[in-house]
């Protein structure tokens, strides 16, 4: 007999009993419910819930690979000694998640990438011979309401009270929301038409419609706690202010590589 038969067969004589001496079934079925915890944890997880879970917070980092592409990056890393590569980094982030139905969660999203790159003109130096050099960063907040699709139950009630975590479960997502950047130079540059060398501040900041394509797999550690990895791809562009005139819109979009720890509640 299973482990679960064998508490169904409990269950019923343990409220058979509680009829005929007149006991609170209610204390019978949670009296079962404690006693089912070390063999629920031999099949999935460390024990169980009293309820399903509603809500979780991950916390997550991992590595943010920006697609650098379009008119200023090409322009930059061609003049510059930057590379596509210099705008990628770690990144650190928050989800909270709150469950619509078994297998559907409703999801809001952020995190924060910075790069900053020190760099020097490829082809000019100043009089002196020195290097002409600058720092370019990029920041990026996306901020974006999602939803989250599990391919499979991500546990089982057992009874009345008892809940247990699946080891694993895998989903997908997706959502849109706002994407809050800044793109900023600063050092000495040149005036192509002069060549002079002179020192300033270039900067574009705002906010950008976005897109976001997710999945991924909880792994329970126990019923409260749980790892998390992700893939994750963004989509957003912006119009660049005007100390980038001349110039087409700035590619944020880019993969979010992650690890994560979940709380459940």
């Amino acid at each position: 007999m299973s482990c679960h038969s064998l508490l169904r067969a409990l269950e019923t004589s343990c409220r058979a009993v509680a009829t005929g001496y007149r006991l609170p079934a209610t204390g019978c079925s949670l009296a079962l419910a404690l006693l089912a915890t070390p063999a629920l944890a031999q099949t999935s997880g460390d024990g169980f819930l009293f309820r399903t879970p509603r809500v979780s917070l991950t916390l997550r980092g991992g590595w943010d690979g920006a697609a650098a592409t379009g008119d200023i990056f090409s322009f930059t890393t061609r003049q510059l000694t930057l590379g596509r590569k210099d705008f990628r980094g770690p990144f650190g982030g928050l989800d909270l998640a709150v469950s619509v139905v078994p297998r559907l969660d409703l999801t809001l999203s952020t995190s924060l990438s910075a790069t900053n790159a020190p760099s020097e003109f490829r082809d000019w130096v100043d009089l002196n011979d020195l290097p002409i050099e600058q720092t370019t960063s990029l920041r990026r907040v996306p901020l974006s309401l999602g939803l989250r699709a599990y391919l499979m139950p991500r546990g089982q009630s057992i009874g009345q009270f008892a809940w247990v975590p699946a080891r694993f479960s895998p989903y997908v997502g997706a959502g849109g929301g706002f994407m809050w950047y800044r793109f900023r130079q600063q050092g000495d540059f040149i005036d192509f038409q002069t060549t002079n060398v002179f020192p300033d501040m270039f900067e574009s900041s705002g906010w950008a419609p976005m897109a976001h394509a997710a999945v991924g797999l909880d792994y329970s550690l126990t019923p409260h706690l749980a790892l998390n990895a992700e893939g994750k791809y963004n989509w957003a562009k912006a119009t660049l202010g005007t100390d980038f005139s001349g110039f087409g819109r700035i590619n944020l979009s880019g993969y979010m590589t992650t690890l994560g720890l979940s709380v459940r509640f």
